[in-house]
């Protein structure tokens, strides 16, 4: 008997070893969508901001500004309830713990000692409203939940890491993993329905010792229909998983996440979720109030479509109207929105005498990375004049930089603004799937929103820029109507600016002050420093990891070894190229400039790094 039983034990141990070894690429995979990889990082230690023209209160209230978006489809009072999504059945820990939050790259911050804060943009807003309006309660206390999302912040705070010492960037590129982020909350969800004991957990902080078993039993129906929801979002984004490109950290996909949201889980098409195929690093945002156009393709051109459809984006509610002359109605809170646009923007219009009066870009700080070589800078300014300046324009420092011709007549407030050189990818040669994706994007829209084509007809297959752009402004309009905007308000609400759409095969050159602070490069952050960025395409890293947040300031870029929880950037991959923006001999599609030898290499990132 006993060896019968032992023969069995062994047939199935063989038979386990073979499903594992046939089946091995299944599970690692199945492995890989049931947990989170992540870095460990050290502490943050003797943490320093730059002077970039903000107040520690501007700072502040920038990294927490309310937006009106939900990003994660729960309340504040649930997100810090839940636990992070490991497989155990003991309790692993708090998802809002900021310690496993920064390991997402959100940057964790407490102004005031001993009171635990949201990271950097974290946004903790007012009342949710269920879907008959009445605001959602705590159905055991019965006070309001309130709403989390993210804000501008949570994408534009940069940081990197020099000789234990912390530098925050205000305005500079995340690197954060966004993307990953919102798998974590996703899995706790999923978690927190189907593991023992963790909805128990969940509800006793949510609902508070005692509560009741009715108040127990609302808020189980009210989870069961968000973890519906999450499964369904899982279905979409698993139905176009093979054409994905994986985003990792400091990039994001943002203008297809935006359609995705927008045009096909608020608007319940399916058919218009997409695959995120275009990936951009977090672009910089001082001096952006003062450019005509902004998105990297120079698709926009209004700043409150800009930020009203990037709110959208991350989850403020819009709901639809049933009726033709109706607009859609939304969370997206337009005041504050406008608030954060004044505060980049500052006080005054630039100018030759004022300079940039908002947010500033930052000096390379001498008292923390290694000082200039002015005799090496010297050279480099030579060389930016020969080779960088026809597109990015002269630095901010020379007169010439405020007299361009790309500076804009006034407006009707006296402004102007930079109407910024659009190269053609057929010259520069970068990575076309942002610019050509957003360009060849429709999506299906019904009659009722009476989307139109440039032609005036109202259609129900729109290009995704005009049917986006139209959307955002029938939101941002029902807003104003419904908070009697007179229209000179609208106008500097609106930057002065006409809501100008536009999609074609070009990138924004805008000029490089801060250049330095802003690794990795070009539009998909496929080139991990400036070095790499000035040598011919085929010298830079074919692959490099992403997430290190310690500086080279040599190289000018963030470290790029291999590591724990990092993530592996494959520029083989459509979206992710490292080609062109090249300077190298002869003729050829992305190539700019002459062969630069390692020395003038050196010269111009020396020179780079005065900007």
């Amino acid at each position: 008997m006993i060896k019968k039983i032992a023969r069995f034990l062994l047939a199935v141990i063989v038979i386990l070893v073979i499903v594992c070894l046939v089946e091995r690429n299944r599970l690692l995979s199945l492995y890989e969508d049931l947990t989170v990889s992540l870095p460990t990082y050290a502490p943050m230690e003797n943490l320093t901001w730059l002077d970039q023209q903000w107040t520690p209160e501007q700072r502040d209230w920038f990294h927490h500004a309310d937006q009106g978006t939900q990003t994660f489809g729960i309340p504040y009072e649930w997100f810090v309830a839940l636990e992070e999504p490991a497989l155990t059945l003991s309790d692993p820990g708090l998802l809002s713990d900021p310690i496993y939050l920064d390991r997402f790259g959100f940057i964790p911050y407490t102004p005031t000692p001993g009171k635990v804060e949201l990271p950097i943009g974290f946004a903790h807003g007012d009342k949710i409203l269920d879907v008959t309006g009445a605001p959602l309660t705590n159905p055991q206390t019965k006070a309001p939940m309130t709403s989390l999302g993210l804000t501008c912040a949570a994408c534009h705070t940069g940081r990197f890491t020099y000789h234990n010492t912390t530098v925050i960037v205000d305005g500079g590129p995340a690197l954060a993993n966004v993307n990953n982020f919102q798998k974590a909350v996703g899995l706790s969800i999923i978690y927190t329905h189907w593991i023992p004991g963790r909805f128990s957990r969940f509800a006793a902080r949510v609902l508070g010792s005692g509560a009741s078993d009715d108040a127990k039993s609302i808020l189980r129906k009210q989870f069961n229909d968000v973890y519906l929801q999450i499964k369904d979002v899982g279905d979409l984004e698993n139905s176009v998983k093979a054409h994905s490109v994986d985003e990792g950290f400091a990039r994001l996909d943002a203008l297809s996440r935006i359609g995705n949201t927008v045009f096909a889980l608020d608007l319940g098409h399916p058919e218009n979720f997409v695959a995120t195929t275009a990936p951009v690093h977090f672009p910089r945002i001082w001096d952006a109030p003062w450019f005509e156009w902004v998105q990297y393709n120079g698709s926009i051109q209004r700043p409150m479509t800009r930020n009203a459809g990037e709110a959208l984006g991350v989850r403020a509610t819009v709901n639809f109207p049933v009726a033709k002359d109706q607009l859609p109605t939304s969370s997206v809170q337009v005041e504050t929105i406008f608030e954060l646009e004044q505060l980049l923007a500052g006080p005054k219009p630039p100018t030759a005498e004022h300079h940039f009066t908002g947010l500033v870009s930052p000096k390379w700080p001498e008292k923390i990375l290694p000082p200039i070589n002015a005799t090496l800078a010297a050279q480099g300014a030579a060389l930016y004049q020969a080779h960088c300046m026809r597109c990015h324009l002269p630095a901010n420092s020379d007169p010439d930089f405020w007299t361009a011709s790309q500076w804009t007549p006034k407006n009707a407030a006296g402004e102007s603004c930079l109407d910024l050189n659009m190269v053609d990818i057929s010259f520069v040669g970068t990575d076309e799937s942002q610019a050509a994706d957003m360009m060849n994007r429709t999506v299906a829209v019904p009659a009722s929103l009476e989307i139109k084509d440039q032609s005036g007809k109202v259609v129900t297959t729109g290009g995704f820029a005009l049917s986006l752009g139209q959307l955002v402004s029938d939101v941002v309009n029902q807003w104003y109507n419904s908070h009697s905007i007179p229209p000179d308000q609208r106008d500097k609400m609106n930057g002065f600016r006409p809501d100008g759409l536009r999609a074609t095969l070009q990138y924004k050159a805008r000029p490089l002050n801060g250049i330095w602070a802003t690794p990795p490069y070009l539009h998909n952050g496929s080139v991990p420093n400036l070095y790499a960025l000035l040598s011919p395409a085929a010298e830079r890293p074919k692959t490099f990891y992403l997430g290190n947040r310690e500086y080279d300031p040599v190289n000018v870029g963030y470290h790029t070894e291999e590591f724990p929880g990092g993530f592996l950037l494959d520029t083989s991959i459509r979206g992710n190229s490292n080609s062109g923006h090249e300077f190298n001999n002869g003729p050829g599609k992305g190539i700019i400039g002459p062969l630069l030898t390692p020395d003038e290499r050196r010269a111009l990132i020396e020179y780079l790094k005065t900007l």
